[in-house]
């Protein structure tokens, strides 16, 4: 039964996200660190702000033994661009987010009481990290990320950044119902030179 819950759920042990847990044992109190940089290209808010090609996560983890399966706690960091949602700059930022998670052992009391997308499970001695980091990435993210907190965005008329146009940047607005008798006289003004 076990088996066929976590069949869809199946971690392959060569992805750098997956860490084979059996040199920890299932003694409650057994512990590892894991410090690994893993490739991030893709993690984020695709098409606002995530972490670039050829990009990677640091992670700063230990995990844990303890009585319902392994506890995993520690940092994920990452550098990420994108563009700012005001002016359409490019930006860098940094991320960091904290991450514990309990990964259930086979046939415990966790596994047993909790439905599949409650907790995570621990497959063939097998744990993968990413649905957990790229998930507390993406939270972390600033929806709209901005160039600078005070970032007054683009120039609705022409599309300039204010941060560059100035403080007397302005454009000539005319009320639409005068606009046809000024152009006439324009044309007239034209005219007569």
């Amino acid at each position: 039964m076990t088996e066929h819950r976590h069949a869809s759920t199946r971690p392959t042990a060569s992805s750098p996200w997956v860490i084979d847990t059996r040199d920890i044992g299932r003694r409650a109190g057994l512990s590892r660190p894991l410090v690994r940089s893993v490739p991030g290209e893709g993690v984020g808010l695709l098409g606002v702000i995530a972490v670039p090609e050829n990009g990677e996560v640091e992670l700063d983890l230990l995990i844990e033994s303890v009585v319902e399966g392994l506890l995993v706690s520690g940092t994920a960091s990452a550098k990420v661009e994108g563009e700012c949602s005001r002016c359409l700059e490019p930006l860098t930022d940094e991320v960091e987010v904290r991450i514990t998670e309990l990964y259930a052992w086979p046939d415990s009391t966790t596994d047993e009481t909790t439905d599949e997308d409650e907790v995570s499970r621990i497959v063939n001695d097998l744990i993968d990290l990413e649905p957990v980091v790229r998930d507390a990435i993406v939270l972390a993210l600033p929806q709209a990320p901005l160039c600078e907190p005070d970032c007054k965005g683009l120039c609705s008329e022409c599309g300039g950044r204010w941060a560059e146009l100035g403080p007397d940047h302005g454009h000539e607005t005319i009320d639409p119902r005068w606009a046809a008798l000024q152009e006439r006289f324009s044309d007239d003004n034209s005219e007569e030179k």
